[in-house]
């Protein structure tokens, strides 16, 4: 795939990033990993029937309908990819070895099983990096324009995974400081949610998002994880965002979670 450059020259006119304009100064950015499941022209379906296309393997279904709802609903900014996590996965470390999958919930991705060193590097440079230096430039900006940010992930979950059903509605993913995950957990459960703390999924992975562009500088961020079956529907995603807006707009109100709590440097004395 690197090596004709017409091709390459195709996947440099897609465009990997969708942003959502919003007031600088709102004191939150959204974020949507894994929004799209479109892929680039050059790469057609990854050798995939297209129907798998619409499954969870190739993007989170209905996290982008609630991040717009959130972003309008709190006239913040929000970044959303515009590619499939099967072509690259803009929430893995840079370095991560699933950071493009050969194989995904027992489906063997054609157009990833023998991807070599340059190809993924190419996809790392036209896709992954664009993601991510936007989340950077949209945090600075927004560090220049007013409160500090607090960060918030949309994702999705499948109701079943491995033949065991899962019981949340709705999981917090967080790590590090609990200031903003742990007043959310007890103000969705109080809201009558059966919530995950960490669950459905671990917060710590290193390299991810928040762990390498929120983190280290200080911001309270989180993930939230929305069941699939919940959201699937336009209608329920935006139900669901508008839920999830009044939950979150007395915990966005506190002081504590637009703070940035840089981590201690290690003087030397």
């Amino acid at each position: 795939m690197s090596g004709n450059p017409k091709t390459r020259a195709c996947s440099e006119s897609f465009v990997p990033v969708e942003t959502v304009d919003g007031r600088l100064g709102a004191g939150i950015l959204l974020l949507c990993d894994h929004a799209s499941n479109a892929l680039p022209a050059p790469y057609g379906t990854l050798g995939l029937p297209l129907e798998a296309l619409e499954t969870h393997i190739a993007y989170d279904i209905g996290a982008a309908a609630v991040t717009r709802r959130l972003a309008a609903r709190f006239s913040a900014p929000a970044l959303l990819s515009r590619f499939s996590r099967l072509l690259i996965d803009p929430n893995r470390g840079g370095r991560d070895p699933t950071l493009v999958m050969r194989l995904s919930d027992g489906h063997i991705i054609p157009g990833n099983a023998r991807i070599d060193a340059a190809e993924i590097d190419l996809r790392r440079d036209l896709y992954w990096r664009p993601y991510r230096q936007a989340i950077a430039a949209h945090v600075a900006a927004m560090l220049a324009e007013g409160p500090p940010p607090a960060v918030i992930g949309i994702h999705s979950f499948t109701p079943v995974w491995k033949g065991a059903r899962r019981p949340w509605q709705i999981g917090v993913l967080w790590d590090g400081e609990p200031r903003f995950a742990a007043p959310l957990i007890a103000a969705l459960a109080t809201a009558g949610l059966t919530v995950g703390d960490n669950e459905p999924y671990a917060g710590a992975l290193p390299g991810d998002t928040l762990d390498t562009e929120i983190a280290p500088r200080g911001l309270a961020g989180l993930l939230i994880e929305i069941r699939q079956d919940l959201i699937a529907d336009p209608a329920q995603a935006l139900g669901w965002g508008d839920r999830l807006a009044d939950v979150l707009a007395p915990i966005l109100a506190r002081p504590d979670v637009h703070e940035a709590h840089l981590p201690g440097r290690d003087c030397g004395v």
